[in-house]
């Protein structure tokens, strides 16, 4: 009898454990959200490049920017537009990829 009495002590405590991590994690998780519409939303605004093969995501406060932009200059501004938000940290993974008419016309 006292190990039923154990068992179901423990299974209860867990329970427990698990509801007071899931409402933290789903305040990140919509925080998560916001940050990663607000940082898209900024870089569509942004009137002097074409940020739109650019995909945002966020993990508890950090971006992670993924896709191809064409210059050096966008993807320097791409990752300045997303420190401006609330973001502890910026991961830049876009890529540099030239479009095939600038380089016929450098060519």
């Amino acid at each position: 009898m006292a190990r039923i009495v154990v068992a179901v002590l423990l299974a209860g405590v867990s329970l427990v454990g698990c509801e007071a991590h899931s409402p933290s994690r789903a305040h990140e998780a919509i925080d998560d959200a916001s940050i990663s519409a607000a940082v898209q939303a900024k870089l569509t605004a942004d009137r002097s490049s074409n940020f739109a093969l650019v995909s945002v995501d966020s993990d508890r406060g950090v971006v992670h920017l993924t896709g191809v932009v064409t210059s050096v200059e966008q993807r320097k501004r791409a990752e300045e537009l997303s420190r401006q938000l609330r973001v502890t940290h910026v991961d830049n993974s876009l890529r540099i990829q030239h479009s095939t008419t600038t380089r016929r016309l450098g060519e």
